[in-house]
């Protein structure tokens, strides 16, 4: 299968990305990150949200953005794993970002409103014990979608990543749906950025053994992956390690366009202006597995950030809540997100910060009046938008 022209590739790629989003409610939010922003721009709720600390937060902190990481000495940590909208901001808008995800998910599973109640006094509860105390904090009962994944990601290895990203376990990408061929430009571009000794390091950063091998381009496509992101330069490349010992003699490299992020940056932040070296400086802060192993190169005029992806690195997917689980889940992953925000912090900061949330305890229900009615309006303005979407697709299609 050869390439699309450039011309048609952008609308195959947002044909595609119009269908993700028409599948649910869910797929819709995850999908519009611009529509979050604009209604926070714009709404009067959305005035009273407090500003927190000025710290690197994840800009669009849903459901699909979090789970397993791999670090380099074997161990697995549910942390972010999607930093592109990644600013420093204020933390209350990954809180929001994230109890609108959850009840989304929620409503996707049939679940009565009292549930999504609880679930955000849940998020209060595990995102203030993540603030607390980010090194050794209680992140509650661990929900069953996060055990399973990690039990997962625990036993993977480079055949299971392969079969799962590539469809094949031979060191080859399969040219079709989800990868296009390469432009000639674009295949020499690869060469010459993995031709680069620092991007052969940051490949072998996962493996302790023997850091001093050489790594090869083997195969390389352009992916059609992700959602909100496609349009954006993507490819997927097989790399050869040279003379490997105790380890897969190939890794699966991500290259991911970087761009101007959604998310608002506090009045006067200090970030990257380049928009690869800001998300690899976010991953560092936020989720230090992925920080490690991530860097930001040019290639045919554009930042994008390299990562190798482990066989551990999972998303979290869910298809349907329980009552039980959806509570316990929505307080282990505002948990997560407490920690990625607590480690920014001072001792004293954190305080602070826990007593702005305490503030407004506590209307109809034990979380602040903001986050709730933040969670309400949203949740009806993204389902009248869902709805607009599949109109204007069915009419499309």
């Amino acid at each position: 299968m050869t390439m699309p022209a450039r011309a048609n590739r952008q609308a195959i790629l947002e044909t595609n990305r119009t269908r993700k989003m028409a599948r649910s409610a869910h797929a819709y939010v995850r999908g519009n990150t611009a529509l979050f922003y604009e209604w926070l721009a714009a709404s009067p709720v959305a005035r009273r949200v407090p500003e927190g600390p000025s710290i690197w937060i994840c800009g669009d902190a849903h459901l699909g953005n979090l789970g397993p990481l791999a670090a380099g000495d074997g161990r697995v940590e549910i942390q972010i794993r999607d930093l592109d909208q990644a600013v420093i901001g204020n933390p209350a808008h990954d809180l929001i970002r994230l109890g609108l995800s959850l009840a989304t998910a929620a409503r996707g599973s049939d679940l009565p409103g009292v549930t999504t109640a609880h679930m955000i006094e849940q998020v209060v509860e595990g995102y203030a014990a993540g603030i607390a105390d980010p090194l050794g904090g209680d992140p509650g009962v661990q929900p069953e979608v996060v055990r399973s994944v990690r039990r997962r990601a625990l036993g993977r290895r480079w055949k299971h990543l392969a079969k799962e990203r590539l469809d094949a376990v031979e060191p080859c990408i399969p040219l079709g749906r989800k990868f296009w061929a390469l432009e000639a430009q674009e295949r020499d571009a690869l060469q010459a950025v993995f031709a680069d000794p620092e991007v052969g390091r940051l490949i072998l950063s996962l493996d302790h053994k023997d850091r001093h091998r050489k790594v090869h381009l083997v195969d390389a496509a352009y992916w059609m992956k992700g959602c909100s992101s496609l349009g954006l330069l993507r490819y997927a490349v097989i790399v050869g390690l040279d003379n490997a010992e105790g380890r897969s003699d190939y890794a699966l490299i991500d290259l991911k366009q970087a761009v101007a992020p959604i998310a608002p940056a506090a009045p006067g932040a200090m970030m990257p202006s380049d928009p690869a070296e800001r998300v690899a400086a976010a991953a560092r802060a936020l989720s230090p597995h992925l920080g490690a192993r991530m860097i930001p190169v040019r290639m045919l005029g554009h930042s994008l950030f390299i990562r190798e992806l482990a066989p551990q690195d999972l998303k979290l997917e869910v298809d349907q809540f329980t009552k039980g689980e959806a509570v316990k889940a929505a307080r282990y992953l505002a948990f997560v997100i407490g920690k990625a925000h607590g480690r920014q912090l001072d001792q004293d900061q954190r305080a602070a910060w826990l007593a702005v949330l305490e503030a407004d305890h506590r209307g109809q229900i034990d979380a602040p009046s903001w986050l709730w009615e933040s969670v309400v309006t949203l949740a009806g303005s993204h389902e009248a938008g869902y709805l607009e979407h599949c109109r204007r697709y069915a009419l499309a299609a």
